[in-house]
């Protein structure tokens, strides 16, 4: 999502940050979905569509939800994080006209991904803690209760348990980035400078499917040492048992085969279109509904431009001449009710 100069920081903050919360909320049961099919819980064991019916047999609809509070909570911190560490990175790598590369530009979002992960990694734990727990028999309360027991009968590295998943999945998901947007002129067969919003739409979903495939492997592994713990019933319902790392990579092989590291990639992918899509719908929506009380669109329900008003200032400038012209106004007037008494 582009940054518009005829939105203030704050607007440009709070209408993603909207964005984020309803477009995570609106995908919430397929998130769900794909972790305890990642994880391998008892859900998961008959296919996708079956998950679905389990989940909501055993648990209920409110079961579809699980986790999300958290999820949308850490959009702030992590958003934060991530904009500032690719703002810092970018502005390293610019060359002396204020460019930087396409290659360098996808590594720089990487880079702000795995730094803005690492920060609030805890926040993911207990997000998933809380999706393959029995929501109608819990074994935590909530986020702040399962951050204390976590803590309190695992010890604080619990906390960290797979993050080291998070950088080495980011490699080969800048890679499948990389590739994609290197050849999207010749996908369309035109400069990459006359891609409608529509394109850029679908760039971006084709993007982050192919990123998230070529990574998938990391995640599963990194979801199953999240999950797993001794003191959860059934050992938080992982479907296999390991001592680390390399060992889960090596059981989940033995005992489903290769493509086992791939289980839930289906809801995954099917997840894609329709949460960038509500993400960038809700956020246009938003960013209309700033223009609008900005002064710079004659309506929050289209972008039809408000006549005479210059849309290259910004929101500041342009009330400041309101407020100028407001003013010599209202002088222009009180010099006509002089000169005529």
């Amino acid at each position: 999502m582009k940054r518009d100069n005829r939105m203030t920081a704050s607007q440009s903050l709070i209408s993603a940050g909207i964005a984020g919360v309803f477009s995570r909320t609106a995908t919430s049961p397929l998130d769900v979905v794909k972790i305890v099919t990642q994880v391998g819980t008892f859900h998961s064991k008959r296919g996708l569509l079956n998950a679905f019916h389990t989940v909501y047999q055993k648990e209920g609809l409110r079961a579809f939800w699980k986790g999300n509070s958290v999820a949308c909570i850490r959009l702030v911190p992590y958003s934060a994080v991530q904009l500032a560490t690719y703002n810092r990175f970018v502005h390293l790598h610019m060359d002396d006209l204020g460019h930087i590369s396409q290659w360098r530009a996808i590594v720089a979002g990487s880079v702000a991904g795995i730094v803005a992960a690492l920060v609030i990694y805890p926040s993911d734990v207990v997000k998933t803690r809380l999706i393959v727990q029995n929501s109608l028999d819990p074994a935590y309360r909530g986020a702040l209760h399962a951050v204390r027991c976590i803590h309190r009968k695992e010890g604080f590295l619990a906390l960290y348990r797979g993050a080291s998943l998070t950088v080495m999945g980011a490699i080969p998901f800048s890679c499948g980035s990389f590739l994609v947007y290197i050849h999207l002129d010749k996908l369309w067969g035109e400069p990459s400078v006359r891609f409608t919003p529509l394109q850029n739409f679908i760039n971006g979903c084709l993007a982050a499917g192919v990123a998230q495939t070529l990574s998938f492997p990391f995640e599963t592994v990194k979801r199953k040492m999240q999950a797993q713990s001794p003191v959860l019933p059934h050992y938080g319902g992982v479907d296999v048992h390991f001592t680390g790392m390399v060992d889960c990579f090596r059981q989940v092989v033995k005992a489903q085969g290769f493509l086992g590291l791939w289980n839930g990639l289906t809801a995954n992918l099917l997840k894609i279109v329709p949460y960038f899509g509500l993400m960038f719908s809700s956020f246009e929506f938003c960013k209309r509904v700033c223009l609008y009380k900005n002064g710079y669109i004659v309506s929050p329900l289209s972008y039809q431009l408000a006549p005479g008003v210059d849309q290259s200032l910004r929101p500041q400038e342009l009330r400041e001449l309101r407020r100028l012209l407001r003013n010599r106004s209202f002088k222009s007037e009180q010099s006509a009710v002089s000169n005529r008494w």
